[in-house]
């Protein structure tokens, strides 16, 4: 696999040496999630900085290490990045703990990229479940930013209740464009008497909504269950493993390829990924 080029990081910038970011917004998204605006401390720093969608960051709590999450704001939209995260571990705890005013670190943008200039034409169905959606954000609000050069846009996205759906708002948005075919699922059980979506798991919905594979593009990220029963609908419904790309984040920490924590094969996730082809994973070896 070859290795794209990192935009936005200057061969004279320390990879190590964070950015200053200030908090801008703070939003609330499900239970445990936030979504951070961020801008950066030093506005040349900020003229400077370009990502493309796809890439990743380290954020940084001073004390308390980093934490690896992708950029969820699309490059398109400028003077500011944004990062989603659940509060889990130790960094997310005093990431949560921080409010909009407040200066925490980023170092990035790091990994490979979503081709998009290689879909122009083609048809675009974006599969997310979970938490999984933010990556996926990124890439959406890219290509509706530049909608005239894509063809359909189909966005399947689900997650165990109504509750734990993010971006709620842009979710009702995406629902009222006549451009966009959006699909919104809660697994059986998570409902509330008022939702008006689907009921079933992410992979049964797809089945039913069955979107034609010829000139599409499937792009898939979500709980690994979510993932290993979602790619034989897309097998069946005649996708082939270099239409669906997917990306990984679970194995990343330091971001340069110095750690080996995220080496499968001859394989490091955060510099030869973490945007992958399925074609490209069925190359890895099976411990994946």
């Amino acid at each position: 696999m070859t290795t794209v080029a990192t935009p936005g990081v200057s061969a004279a910038r320390n990879l190590y040496v964070p950015y200053r970011m200030r908090i801008a917004k703070v939003t609330e998204e499900a239970p445990g999630v936030r979504t951070f605006r961020l801008e950066f401390v030093d506005e040349a720093e900020g003229r400077q900085f370009s990502f493309k969608a796809g890439q990743f960051g380290e954020y940084s709590v001073y004390g308390e290490g980093e934490s690896t999450f992708c950029i969820a704001s699309p490059p398109t939209r400028k003077g500011y990045i944004e990062c989603t995260f659940r509060q889990a571990g130790r960094v997310t705890t005093a990431l949560a703990d921080r409010d909009e005013g407040d200066i925490i670190g980023f170092r990035g943008p790091y990994g490979n990229i979503f081709p998009i200039e290689q879909w122009h034409g083609k048809k675009l169905l974006f599969i997310a479940g979970g938490i999984a959606l933010p990556p996926m954000r990124c890439v959406i609000w890219n290509c509706l930013d530049l909608r005239d050069k894509y063809g359909d846009v189909t966005i399947i996205y689900g997650a165990r209740t109504v509750a734990d759906l993010v971006y709620k708002h842009e979710l009702a948005e995406w629902g009222t464009r006549s451009d966009v075919k959006l699909y919104t699922t809660v697994d059986p059980g998570g409902q509330t008497p008022e939702w008006k979506g689907h009921v079933g798991f992410v992979p049964t919905i797809l089945e039913q909504v069955a979107p034609g594979a010829k000139d599409t593009i499937a792009i898939v990220c979500g709980p690994p269950i979510m993932i290993k029963l979602t790619m034989p609908v897309l097998a069946k419904l005649g996708f082939t493993p270099e239409q669906i790309y997917t990306t990984l984040e679970n194995r990343m920490k330091c971001g340069v390829g110095k750690c080996g924590r995220c080496n499968v094969g001859k394989v490091y996730v955060c510099k030869d990924g973490p945007v992958f082809t399925l074609a490209q994973l069925n190359e890895l070896p099976p411990e994946y």
